[in-house]
């Protein structure tokens, strides 16, 4: 991506009281990391869980499902991917609503698991150093309330495929490129998505990173969660 060649404007019909604004940024600053546009959090937060989880690049999104669902628009997924029957509801969900169809399977994992056939993994309820898996994969992470780094919304997508960082940068914030100012007509360069993470989002990911061990076990595996074929919506899928 380009060099950011003008100012954010964080506050443009007048800034919040300072009672009422969230924290976050300025605490970053006090915890010695240093920024002057708010986006710079972002892209801070992007690499320090980068180095943290052993990928070249990491894409903040809005949530894990969100993210899940880029990275088959980036691959431009099509027919059947199978999954475990037994995961969170949002990802059968998200295949169909990607334009792809759902088969599940009854198979245990624990951490994560892919998306087959294609080489993305739903990382949820993983987080622990030099987690990626490597091979170009397209890993997502989930930053909700319940897991490891608990931002309360959020995630991120780790990978080593520039094109798929590039691209992936570009479509989770509406297709714009943040280095240009809205104002500019070249500035939207793809259709993209509304599925950003905020920097206060990010700034408080940063400061529970910090706070986190490094080295954590699962949270979660396929018994923490109920068959999806027993469910009356997902009755016509195979099993």
């Amino acid at each position: 991506m380009k060099n950011k060649k003008h100012n954010y404007n964080s506050w443009p019909i007048g800034k919040v009281p300072k009672d009422l604004q969230r924290p976050e940024l300025e605490q970053v600053k006090q915890h010695g990391y240093l920024w002057d546009d708010p986006r710079d959090v972002i892209d801070i937060f992007e690499k320090k869980v980068a180095q943290f989880a052993g990928s070249k690049f990491a894409v903040t999104v809005d949530c894990c499902t969100n993210g899940l669902f880029l990275c088959l628009k980036f691959l431009k997924a099509e027919g059947k991917i199978t999954i475990p029957k037994r995961t969170y509801v949002s990802v059968p969900m998200m295949i169909k609503q990607a334009g792809c169809q759902v088969e599940f399977v009854d198979k245990e994992w624990e951490g994560l698991y892919k998306l087959e056939p294609f080489n993305v993994y739903d990382s949820a309820i993983r987080w622990t150093k030099g987690m990626y898996e490597g091979d170009g994969a397209l890993q997502v992470i989930s930053f909700q309330i319940k897991k490891r780094i608990p931002i309360g919304r959020g995630g991120i997508i780790l990978t080593d495929d520039e094109n798929a960082y590039e691209w992936l940068k570009l479509a989770r914030y509406d297709g714009r490129d943040m280095s240009l100012p809205y104002e500019d007509p070249q500035h939207i360069k793809t259709e993209g998505y509304h599925m950003y993470m905020t920097p206060e989002d990010a700034a408080r990911g940063i400061i529970l990173m910090d706070k986190t061990p490094e080295v954590n076990e699962d949270s979660g595996k396929w018994l923490n969660y109920p068959d999806l074929t027993e469910y009356k919506f997902f009755k016509g899928e195979n099993s």
